[in-house]
């Protein structure tokens, strides 16, 4: 038998390596999702079957035109062969014992980190996870279960009430992987006890093992966020609502869901998401306090001292929740109480110009100028950029007569926030009182263009220009008030005295008649 020269030899086991290595794809490689191109397509497949670092990228092309996932897809297979090799290398089978590997890889080696607070929504995203190399639980919880799909292991994402992790479990071996902390390994008891999780033997989603879609699910909750974040509370609400529709159960989205619903004037929708995550979550002070918050604005005043009262009583350190609480006790007329919550308000945090200013709006309320300046002051000691303490200073000095200073803090507060129509309007009656006429119209025309609807503007536009006896052009704008308000006597009264002026007799004497018949005092 004539042998085989060496190097030929080499030649063919090199070859045979390089076979045998390309034979042994990816885990992922055999799943639907990693093909897909839509998140609609995604939202359509059975959840052993979506690819989540797929899902995760396509999100994030949804969210930014400059990402490319197809690029970041390559980095999570280079990642995870990476692993692979390295794991052959130490001779150790891909089950749980690739764990310290994977972490002493991506914490230690590559140098993924954690960020304190999700206060970027950029940092929501795989993508800018990868670029960045840093996280909040959630994303490096997603970036971590995408590379364990490509290696086939038994990992799973769970959720703890404002809280994301990974857990592994293959059905003999069970533990916790903590990724905001270099994937430290944890106990169930920790997360129940940290994030007091009650009724975690329910049929809730709280630290059960989360299928993929699930995991999709707790990823809509903080995209809705993310969306919020920038204004785009539309998309937001489709977000939030399509956690809801897979999550049912997870209270942070109805939390979130119930937000927006708020900021959309849908109160009763609010409230019907918030009493929902209450009955999931009892423990929730965030969802009590908002709960609160709709209740003010339907002006229901005890059910919402009632829920305030329940998340301090939850979280003692919760200091919107003081506020909020003194607001509702101030249209109450209960000021002892709501100053009392307010500084305890501030034991807890001495610095913060929010509480100052609405200690000091109480204290307005209570006609103690003296004390509710101080205050105001206060709050610009800490944060001189607050437009509604500068205008609360104006009040003030209106209140004492100060009208030059009144007039200097009206225009401080405008510096800061231009559209403020209320600070606008009310400059514009300091000017009348000073008689500078050309100035107040200049800032009730500036106040019409932001609120055009508001029929007081046009009412106010009509009295300057009257005083200037240009009435032709002060009833043009009483018409217009009464056209905004049919119902606005006093604009009916200011009107029949300027057609009076005009010498439109007839249209006086009819203007007149409806202003009295409205119950308006007429001279």
């Amino acid at each position: 038998m004539k042998k085989t020269p060496a190097i030929i030899l080499f030649v063919l086991v090199f070859i045979n390596g390089l076979s045998v290595g390309l034979a042994e794809p990816l885990a992922n490689e055999y799943l639907d999702g990693l093909y897909a191109k839509s998140l609609e397509q995604i939202l359509r497949m059975s959840p052993d079957q979506i690819d989540l670092g797929t899902a995760a990228l396509i999100i994030s092309e949804k969210w930014s035109d400059l990402v490319h996932g197809r690029e970041h897809q390559d980095q999570l297979d280079n990642m995870a062969m990476e692993i692979r090799v390295r794991l052959k290398e130490k001779k150790l089978k891909t089950n749980h014992k690739a764990i310290p590997v994977i972490n002493q890889y991506l914490f230690d080696e590559l140098g993924f980190k954690s960020i304190a607070e999700a206060s970027n929504p950029d940092d929501l995203f795989l993508h800018t996870v990868l670029d960045q190399k840093r996280g909040y639980c959630l994303s490096l919880s997603v970036l971590y279960l995408s590379i364990g799909e490509r290696l086939g292991l038994p990992l799973y994402g769970v959720v703890a009430p404002g809280h994301f992790f990974v857990r592994y479990d293959d059905g003999r071996v069970r533990f916790n992987i903590e990724t905001t902390s270099k994937g430290a390994i944890t106990n169930d008891k920790y997360y129940i006890e940290t994030y007091k999780i009650a009724n975690q033997d329910s049929d809730g989603i709280y630290m059960i093992n989360l299928d993929k879609m699930q995991t999709l699910g707790c990823f809509f909750n903080n995209l809705g966020n993310s969306y919020d974040e920038i204004g785009d509370t539309d998309s937001a609400m489709l977000a939030l609502q399509r956690a809801i529709q897979i999550n049912p159960s997870l209270p942070e989205a109805r939390l979130n869901l119930g937000n927006i619903y708020l900021k959309k004037d849908r109160i009763d929708d609010a409230i019907g998401q918030y009493r929902t995550a209450l009955r999931i979550n009892p423990n929730g002070a965030k969802i009590h306090s908002n709960l609160g918050n709709a209740y003010a604005q339907k002006n229901w005043l005890n059910e919402a001292v009632a829920q305030y009262t329940a998340a301090i009583k939850l979280d003692p350190k919760y200091t919107d929740a003081y506020r909020n609480l003194a607001i509702v006790y101030c249209k109450q007329q209960r000021f002892g109480p709501a100053l009392s919550r307010l500084k305890r308000a501030l034991r807890l945090e001495p610095k913060n110009a929010e509480i100052y200013s609405q200690l000091a709006e109480t204290y307005r309320q209570m006609e103690d100028c003296e004390e509710a300046i101080k205050q105001y002051r206060n709050a610009l000691r800490f944060n001189p950029n607050l437009a509604a303490v500068h205008f609360g200073l104006a009040l003030c000095y209106n209140n004492q007569g100060f009208i030059d200073e009144e007039i200097l803090e009206y225009r401080k507060a405008l510096s800061l926030e231009p559209d403020m129509v209320a600070a606008l309007v009310n400059l514009g009656g300091s000017y009348v009182r000073k008689q500078q006429y050309p100035k107040a119209l200049d800032q009730y025309k500036k106040a019409a263009r932001i609120e055009p609807a508001n029929a007081s503007i046009y009412f106010n536009l009509g009295v300057v220009y009257a005083n200037m006896e240009r009435f032709e052009q002060a009833a043009e704008n009483f018409l217009k008030s009464i056209e905004i308000d049919p119902g606005y006597a006093e604009a009916h009264y200011q009107l029949a005295f300027t057609y009076y002026k005009l010498k439109e007799f007839d249209l006086a004497f009819e203007h007149i008649k409806t202003a009295q018949n409205l119950g308006g005092e007429i001279s």
